[in-house]
């Protein structure tokens, strides 16, 4: 006997943090690529497909992605994902990554950082999983 299927919930979310490394940098200023955010989104959709299929899923592709600030090495990022349409097969995501943290490091102080009053809104998209069909268990 298998245990009975999750029951997914509009509006469920699931949210992660994550410390940028600077091994991540490609750019002049520490900037980080675009796909950093993209690996973050496929991450928290995994997590999501688990909590409302028991599956990881499988990410189908993007209806939309913004780039709407840098992130950059050293940043603290909070990545956001929330259960937005329910269909047979297939689970619609809103995903989002803010910028929670900063490394400002000085020539006295390299390790400097600080949390941010207000989060930075870096990256959003709206995305589409497929899991599954479900089947009755017995």
């Amino acid at each position: 006997m298998t245990a009975p299927l999750p029951t997914p919930v509009l509006g469920e979310t699931v949210t992660h943090r994550r410390y940028v490394p600077y091994s991540h940098a490609h750019y002049a200023g520490n900037l980080v690529d675009g796909a950093y955010s993209m690996g973050l989104f496929g991450d928290i959709a995994t997590e999501m497909c688990i909590r409302t299929d028991a599956d990881e899923g499988l990410f189908a592709g993007y209806s939309t992605v913004t780039f709407h600030e840098a992130v950059r090495a050293g940043d603290v990022l909070e990545v956001t994902c929330r259960l937005v349409r329910i269909g047979s097969r297939s689970r619609e995501l809103e995903l989002a990554v803010h910028v929670v943290g900063r490394g400002e490091p000085t020539e006295q102080q390299p390790g400097a950082a600080r949390m941010l009053a207000t989060p930075l809104l870096a990256t959003t998209a709206v995305g589409t999983v497929v899991v599954p069909a479900r089947t009755a268990t017995t």
